[in-house]
């Protein structure tokens, strides 16, 4: 039996199902409210300690979620009710799991996805302690299995040997979600929105990550074409492979740029510059956490990035917080918070935090070839005045005797407004389209809701009529223009972005093979 999903990681895996949803052991109740409050500190402490052991082994992007779980725990606005909790009498678990399953509700209950995915982390902090309560560790999972439940803690993710196969299937979970960032990043199959069975299957399963479903009890048919899909797709990998260090070229020689994607400064390290053509999006949501960064804290990021891509380009996107990515003391709450105070609005908003940012790149500037965009803009007074306070920066860094560089200006066509009338922005220095968004709002379908998933799709005319147009407008007034969207690293799409005039693509640093070999398959 063949049930649908969300591709959120592509590939193929075929093992046995594992149950992520087992619940932990029992927990055996303290004598007093004293006893059980240390019990519960005591299972914090160790929850922290486990997840910095963590730290010490993983990447940037690993390294970042689990220092957001530290981060957490250490906070007492967390553990406060489930302690108050356990003075009126309330055993230390139930305490902690009422609290956080009160959390969880509230994330779970959001129409905003990012408060979605987040939920995925509280339920992973939730078991962590619970665990830790009562001396429980969690089962193994077996080699090369497939990971199947509601939704996977990134802690289960990051212990789980992923060398040797396996694969992640969930009822829920998200495309946005910590977890499929991870898989992503490794190459490890996910799907998610899969739904609920009737009964929970066991026994082997089958793992369709490119296309976004699995096959519980398969068939020998079944499993004979399953084989068949995952050798094609790893034959393709392969030969990707031998593209990776080569510029991206047609069949007739046309020649297109592919730059990578960026969340973390660390996410560099895992590169080499001679595989791609720069940094076509650098985030910058990353150093906005619990706390505001300060000016040296971005401009020591920033720095880091523009030196390791020498004379190649790096172009940094202004905080795009808002909507699924919201900032403590920065944003704010909306009952529509997509068509709200979001991207660029909330910066020039907020223009003291703003202007921090200005500042560390005007500085970080001078350390390589920077470019600098705007997210979400919809008119042309919000890419003036943004462009002003750029100005009035540099003129400040100026009278002070600072070093600094004023870069290039651009922005994100994300917003149909612009797609519709880009003649409006002529002053810009650079076009930059956001296909994810381009496409949501285009569809009015939001990419990580099931239901409406398939409406979702940038090869929709609509969409590609849009991204044609922008790319000719470019062409004719002399202004660059690139695509940094998801659209840009999928094979199935980028013939479709070629033939609508793009000449430059950002991708995921692993989806650059991929990339590359399917631009090198295409006749023109």
């Amino acid at each position: 039996m063949r049930v649908e999903g969300i591709p959120a990681s592509p590939g193929y895996a075929e093992g046995p199902l594992f149950d992520l949803d087992q619940p932990p052991a029992s927990y055996k109740a303290k004598a007093s409210a004293e006893e059980e409050q240390a019990a519960l500190v005591s299972a914090i402490g160790k929850a922290v300690g486990r997840l910095a052991a963590l730290v010490e082994t993983a990447d940037g992007d690993a390294a970042g979620i689990l220092e957001f779980h530290i981060a957490m725990l250490e906070d007492d606005a967390l553990s406060g009710p489930a302690l108050a909790a356990i003075g009126s009498g309330q055993p230390a678990d139930a305490a902690w799991r009422a609290a956080l399953d009160n959390e969880i509700a509230g994330y779970e209950a959001s129409d905003q996805d990012y408060f979605r995915a987040r939920a995925a982390d509280l339920r992973d902090i939730r078991d962590q302690v619970l665990r830790a309560l009562s001396e429980d560790s969690e089962a193994a999972t077996p080699p090369g299995a497939i990971l199947y439940g509601d939704d996977i803690a990134p802690t289960r993710f990051l212990e789980t040997d992923w060398s040797i196969g396996g694969g992640i299937a969930l009822k829920r979970g998200s495309t946005a979600s910590h977890v499929a960032m991870l898989a992503r990043s490794r190459g490890v199959p996910m799907v998610v929105g899969l739904g609920d069975e009737a009964e929970t299957p066991t026994g082997a399963a089958l793992l369709d990550a490119e296309r976004g479903g699995i096959i519980f009890s398969p068939s020998p048919a079944e499993i004979e074409t399953f084989r068949r899909s995952a050798s094609t797709f790893a034959d393709r990998q392969g030969a990707a492979r031998t593209f990776l260090t080569e510029p991206a070229v047609t069949k007739a020689g046309t020649s297109v740029r592919v730059q990578v994607n960026i969340a973390y400064p660390s996410d560099v390290d895992g590169i080499e510059i001679e595989s791609c053509d720069g940094v076509g999006l650098m985030r910058t949501e990353f150093l906005f956490g619990k706390t505001l960064p300060d000016e040296e804290t971005q401009y020591r990021a920033y720095r880091k990035v523009l030196e390791w891509a020498g004379d190649k380009p790096v172009t940094i996107r202004t905080v795009d917080a808002g909507g699924d990515k919201p900032v403590p003391g920065f944003t704010v709450e909306e009952t529509n918070p997509f068509l709200g105070l979001r991207g660029i609005r909330l910066s020039l908003k907020r223009r003291d935090i703003f202007r921090v940012q200005i500042r560390a790149l005007l500085r970080a500037a001078i350390h390589g070839n920077l470019k600098v965009m705007f997210p979400m803009i919809a008119t042309p007074e919000e890419y003036s005045h943004a462009a002003a306070l750029f100005a009035e920066e540099q003129a400040a860094l100026a009278a002070q005797g600072v070093a600094h560089r004023l870069p290039p200006l651009g922005i994100m066509v994300e917003v149909p407004s612009v797609a519709l009338a880009p003649e409006d922005f002529a002053d810009v220095a650079f076009l930059s389209i956001g296909s994810n968004d381009l496409t949501q709002y285009v569809m009015a379908a939001a990419r990580d809701n099931a239901a409406v998933a398939h409406l979702n799709a940038v090869r929709n005319p609509a969409v590609l009529r849009l991204i044609a147009a922008i790319t000719a407008f470019g062409r004719e007034r002399d202004i660059p223009v690139s695509l940094c969207g998801d659209a840009g690293g999928d094979p199935a799409a980028i013939p479709a972005l070629l033939e609508a005039g793009l000449r430059d693509l950002s991708v995921a640093p692993a989806q650059l093979a991929m990339a590359k070999a399917a631009i090198a398959d295409i006749p023109v």
